[in-house]
């Protein structure tokens, strides 16, 4: 195993990481090609020495006292050690990585390494362009005998889950997630959506209706043509257009998204500065599962733009709900974070949310008020509730709820417990209790008056955060008192 390398800037460092990574990964796709053909299986002493292995991020923290108080959310230490992390496609988290680094190295007299771990890559992860590989020459169970693979026995969310506390004098996690849970994740994203992971911006909406992603298409490809750093327009089923494309609306219509069972639509900018739309469907299930994946890519935020019941006489269809307040009968995450755990609403997100109706509405004052109601949201795994009514209108009526629906607590948990902050805009598209029921006719006629208004003040929403490069969604109440370094 090659000893670690000093890096002089953190620029230097993921450099050198990404040289490390690409060998590992030659290595690894060279060695499966020449036993697919026929040739022998790798040496254990080959692998015993790193071949195939992730490089390691290392930061060394040794000053002579305690750390110094530091008020940001994070880029700080809560205590002196040695902090280290496997990395996995260092080009793709460049940004990330040397942003974090610098945080660390401008604020604190550190020593930063790269080295090869002792984790290896599994080898389902590097078969992506590798189109000279005959995977069918071998089968499963000789392969896993002779080259890492994706044992997810040892995959978890145990660090983010606070099961995983730091010990004196051992190593520590430089983040919340390790190069194996990050290759799993992309590989997911890349499967559920229909996108490749690269093209996942940093400002990410939910939405649970596919009308929205046909205004958020038209929309995203007509900004194509303005003076803005929108650069392309990702759409499910692998299509990529530009400015120059011709027929943009009928490639990305004609995509094959349907494959997919969470299509995602990514507006790009540089820097990943762009908005994300991922239509999760309907139900708790497949929020938790989207969001566990896209934490990975540490995203600035994501906000819930859904449709909701209303629960009060006083709401009319097309009202808004911004939530401040969940009441979890979701279940999905009861055993990552337990129900009695709070989920707090982040305020500059309901800042930007209230601002960003107001502008689009135009309303103002009691006429904004009388739209846009505050209050908790109700989220249940199962949509037919209201035949159980009578068993649950108590803490309904005790929780004071306003609305219900079936992802955004979910959303909202899950973006406490993996540390990206997140919100919930809501429209009411029926009122259950109170005779409003979803029928066709009344549901097409809300469609056309609130899709494009609501989706409006969801891309403003983003806007507004983006204006400000991000600094109001360093949140310190997503932290715990034992945090890694790195956002």
């Amino acid at each position: 195993m090659m000893p670690f390398k000093i890096a002089n800037t953190p620029s230097d460092a993921v450099d050198q990481l990404i040289v490390l990574h690409q060998a590992s990964v030659e290595r690894l796709q060279t060695a499966l090609k020449a036993f697919l053909d026929g040739g022998p299986p790798p040496t254990p002493e080959a692998r015993a020495a790193g071949a195939f292995a992730y490089p390691e991020l290392r930061v060394t923290y040794m000053p002579d006292g305690p750390p110094p108080p530091v008020s940001r959310a994070f880029g700080k230490f809560t205590d002196t050690g040695v902090y280290a992390n496997t990395i996995t496609h260092p080009e793709l988290f460049r940004d990330y990585l040397v942003e974090q680094l610098t945080l660390l190295d401008d604020e604190y007299e550190v020593t930063i390494e790269t080295g090869m771990s002792a984790v290896e890559i599994p080898f389902s992860y590097v078969l992506d362009g590798a189109d000279d590989l005959d995977m069918d020459a071998a089968s499963p169970a000789e392969l896993v005998s002779h080259f890492p693979y994706a044992d997810l026995s040892k995959v978890n969310d145990e660090l983010p889950n606070g099961l995983s506390p730091s010990a004196p004098g051992m190593v520590r996690p430089l983040s919340l997630f390790a190069a194996p849970r990050v290759d799993y994740s992309l590989q997911r994203l890349r499967h559920y959506t229909g996108t490749p992971y690269e093209d996942t911006q940093q400002f990410i909406l939910f939405t649970n209706y596919h009308r929205y992603v046909d205004a958020f298409s038209a929309w995203a490809i007509g900004q194509l043509k303005e003076d803005n750093h929108y650069q392309s327009f990702s759409a499910a089923g692998f299509v990529e257009v530009d400015a120059n494309t011709s027929n943009a609306h009928a490639l990305v219509e004609g995509a094959p998204w349907r494959r997919f069972q969470m299509p995602a639509y990514h507006l790009k900018a540089p820097g990943g500065r762009g908005i994300t739309l991922v239509n999760i469907g309907v139900g708790p299930s497949n929020a938790k599962t989207i969001t566990d994946h896209l934490a990975v890519l540490r995203p600035q935020c994501w906000l819930m733009i859904g449709h909701c019941g209303g629960l009060r006489h006083s709401q009319r269809l097309g009202d808004y709900v911004l939530a401040h307040a969940y009441l979890r009968y979701d279940g999905v995450l009861d055993e990552d974070l337990p129900i009695e755990v709070p989920v707090p609403p982040i305020a500059e997100i309901q800042i930007a949310l209230e601002s960003a109706v107001a502008q689009v509405s135009g309303d103002k004052g009691e006429a904004l008020k009388a739209r846009l109601r505050t209050g908790t949201v109700a989220t249940f795994a199962d949509r037919n509730w209201e035949l159980r009514y009578a068993a649950q209108a108590r803490r309904i009526n005790q929780s004071r709820a306003i609305a219900v629906d079936m992802e955004s607590a979910t959303i909202a948990a899950n973006g406490l417990r993996l540390r990206v902050p997140y919100g919930t805009l809501l429209c009411v598209s029926d009122k259950p209790l109170h005779g409003e029921l979803k029928l066709p006719g009344a549901a097409n006629l809300f469609y056309q008056r609130s899709v494009s208004e609501h989706l409006a003040a969801g891309i403003e929403t983003v806007e507004i955060l983006k204006r400000d490069r991000g600094a109001a969604l360093h949140s310190r109440k997503l932290r715990s008192f034992d945090e890694p370094p790195f956002r």
